[in-house]
């Protein structure tokens, strides 16, 4: 293998003027060999490493994310006719990459990070961590590890998976900004303010106080400040809320017939699950969603227990159906009732009734891709 490297950076110089290295292999594949492009993507530079179907490496390539990158990597791998691209984190720092790549007529899979960092830890000469490394890791994964999903062009379920993603930042962030102007107020008030703040609440108590000391008059500005930042991430959760309604009707979707699943549970529902054809059954969707329990068993002794793994924010819009259900009179409610009777716990019952409705999600998620 020959090696050709540029000048390193300068002292000072940016990230977008550094040259990169550039590897070269001599090593052809034989006409009937497969071929696996191994991509590790990262902000300032994508690694790719192509291998055979005997983990062989043909060549390896290294350029500078722009606006070229795609164009690049197709004109060094053209030589390699039946050839398949993983890439590590496809929707993460490899998302426009491999969408980039998909656009070209090229097959992408998506190995994920975990896979390809324990295909490098446990290789026998591989090991060190470093880019090139880290893409053969990615190649090795997608040669040898069945049912990776294959990259698929944006579709609705990216739309809702994005707005269900903004909203549940924008809840977040106004948890946090309340949580901070009910610290502000406990220090101005006798007893504060009620736990289900509203801005309007909050405004006619700033507007009464009276501060008799600088510190006081500090902590009112800053209260005020962030009642301001209150109205407007409030402003900013009715938009897209009304963002998700739109999308979640204009997508079709058949997941809102399930009782307690709004615009929103949808939208993280749909967006998160993305292609339910890449689960090759209901067991494997609940295992993904978290509401399959997990066997710790040793010896003769069997037993079950809450599964943490998982897609945490699936799981809370199971968990969301699930409490809409029992507070209603519904098949849910009663399934619930049912289980408390048979001597289950109320969180015992709880996660039954969350494993049946996930079971109800991936039926619809296939009712949906069938349409």
């Amino acid at each position: 293998m020959r090696l050709i490297e540029y000048p390193r950076r300068r002292c000072g110089q940016s990230v977008a003027s550094r040259p990169w290295r550039v590897w070269l292999s001599m090593r052809l594949p034989s006409s009937a060999s497969r071929v696996i492009i191994g991509v590790d993507p990262h902000k300032a530079t994508h690694t790719a490493v192509a291998l055979d179907d005997n983990e062989v490496e043909l060549a390896r390539l290294q350029v500078r994310a722009n606006a070229s990158q795609t164009k690049r990597l197709l004109r060094w791998a053209g030589g390699f006719d039946e050839r398949t691209w993983a890439v590590e984190g496809a929707g993460g720092w490899g998302y426009l990459l491999s969408q980039q790549l998909l656009a070209a007529g090229e097959t992408v899979l998506d190995v994920p990070a975990t896979l390809a960092a324990r295909v490098r830890v446990l290789g026998s000469g591989k090991s060190n961590k470093n880019d090139p490394n880290d893409a053969r890791s990615v190649a090795i994964a997608a040669l040898r590890a069945a049912g990776l999903a294959a990259v698929r062009s944006a579709d609705h379920a990216t739309v809702l998976r994005l707005l269900a993603k903004r909203n549940h930042q924008l809840n977040s962030h106004r948890t946090r900004t309340v949580s901070r102007l009910h610290s502000l107020l406990a220090e101005l008030l006798e007893g504060g303010l009620p736990n289900k703040l509203k801005a309007k609440t909050a405004e006619t108590a700033l507007a009464k106080f009276r501060p008799a000391t600088p510190a006081q008059a500090a902590r009112q500005a800053l209260a005020l400040d962030h009642l301001e930042d209150l109205r407007r991430v409030e402003a900013q959760i009715a938009v897209n809320k009304k963002r998700i309604v739109d999308a979640v009707e204009a997508s079709g979707t058949t997941v809102t017939d399930i009782h307690g699943a709004g615009p929103i549970v949808a939208a993280m529902a749909v967006g998160y699950s993305g292609d339910v054809r890449r689960f090759a059954s209901r067991d494997h969707y609940a295992s993904y969603t978290g509401t399959a329990p997990i066997e710790m068993s040793t010896g003769g002794r069997t037993v079950h227990r809450l599964s943490r793994r998982g897609n945490r924010q699936l799981n809370h819009a199971i968990h969301i159906i699930a409490n809409t259900q029992i507070t209603h009179a519904t098949d849910g409610r009663a399934y619930y009732e049912r289980k408390i009777a048979e001597g289950k716990t109320n969180k015992e019952a709880l996660r039954a009734l969350k494993r049946r409705i996930s079971d109800a999600v991936y039926r619809q998620l296939f009712v949906d891709t069938n349409r």
